[in-house]
């Protein structure tokens, strides 16, 4: 493979220390090891470089959340609660600082690719935990604490004027979170394809949903059927999806890059290959130059079978890195 592109993996030694009780709790700090330990060994290691996180600060944060939830949140670590609302929402003393951190991530991959100015020569991958897609402003859903990807859409928009953000989802599961976000936003397009609500968590995610008021029209749900494949998701792509885009014209892409609907990952009955998310890559390389000059951060959300984890992110930086198959 010859490339003058580099990805730039924003992660952190320290997001291992947010604690989620071992066990049969999916979201472990192995996730993260196993993708650091594919891209330092794999076929992509000559394309790899690092980079630290650094935590969102507080006001960064609001954006979405309201200080009551940050308070509480702190409230709940410093108490020594093992868990939040739900026994899904594990925590341990160092999680309200790593979930801050986790939720820098984004910004930093944003601050990379301003930097770049428009070359698109920079691929940034934040592998990041606790993920972010399910949180609401006020409470914590499905693993997640602070909604990485609306932070960081909002961090664009105010630090550096990209008003019009497309942020794309193909994690297994709708991020409830991310649309109560954008549901009235009217600059920011949020698009979903996930396993069909009736069946999944979190029960969200019809496709009769389009937005209210000035965000009509910017909601893009589409939820598939239990084992739903390859072919499903390509349709999308080059249908429906496409066409959004290219009304919306995004001035940058924010990608909620979630890896659980493979065949082999359990927290799904979807039926996606590995070689699926090199088709996902490839397309979202192609539109984030044919839109916004290679603007584009992607986010670890879900996927949580260890060996195919490793597999999916892998050829999804390939599909980004090297959009000719």
């Amino acid at each position: 493979m010859t490339t003058k592109k580099r990805i730039t993996v924003i992660t952190d030694p320290k997001y291992q220390l947010h604690d989620t009780g071992g066990g049969e709790h999916p979201e472990v700090p192995e996730r993260l090891q196993v993708i650091a330990d594919r891209l330092a060994g794999g076929k992509l290691a000559a394309f790899v470089d690092m980079a630290l996180p650094r935590p969102a600060t507080r006001s960064e944060l609001m954006a979405f959340h309201p200080e009551s939830w940050l308070f509480r949140f702190e409230e709940s670590v410093l108490s020594g609660r093992t868990f939040i609302d739900h026994p899904d929402n594990q925590i341990g003393f160092e999680s309200y600082d790593i979930a801050t951190l986790s939720a820098g991530a984004g910004l930093c991959g944003v601050d990379l690719i301003e930097q770049d100015d428009g070359h698109g020569q920079n691929i940034v991958f934040c592998s990041t935990r606790p993920p972010g897609h399910h949180a609401e402003p006020t409470r914590p859903f499905g693993f997640c604490f602070f909604n990485n990807c609306v932070i960081a859409a909002r961090y664009w928009q105010q630090r550096y004027g990209r008003r019009h953000i497309c942020v794309l989802d193909f994690d297994a599961h709708h991020g409830n979170g991310i649309q109560t976000a954008f549901d009235e936003d009217g600059e920011v397009l949020y698009i979903s394809i996930h396993e069909h609500p009736s069946f999944s968590y979190p029960g969200t995610g019809w496709a009769e949903e389009h937005g209210l008021g000035p965000g009509k029209g910017k909601i893009l749900n589409i939820p598939l059927a239990p084992g739903s494949g390859d072919n499903q998701v390509i349709d999308a792509f080059d249908g429906p999806v496409r066409s959004l885009l290219e009304q919306f014209q995004p001035e940058a892409f924010v990608v909620a890059a979630g890896f659980d609907a493979h065949r082999l990952d359990d927290m799904s009955g979807l039926a996606y290959s590995s070689e699926l998310y090199a088709e996902i890559g490839r397309r979202l390389f192609a539109w984030s130059n044919q839109f916004c000059s290679g603007r584009l951060v992607s986010i670890l959300e879900g996927g949580y079978h260890l060996p195919i984890l490793a597999d999916c992110v892998e050829n999804y930086l390939s599909g980004l890195l090297n959009p000719e198959p």
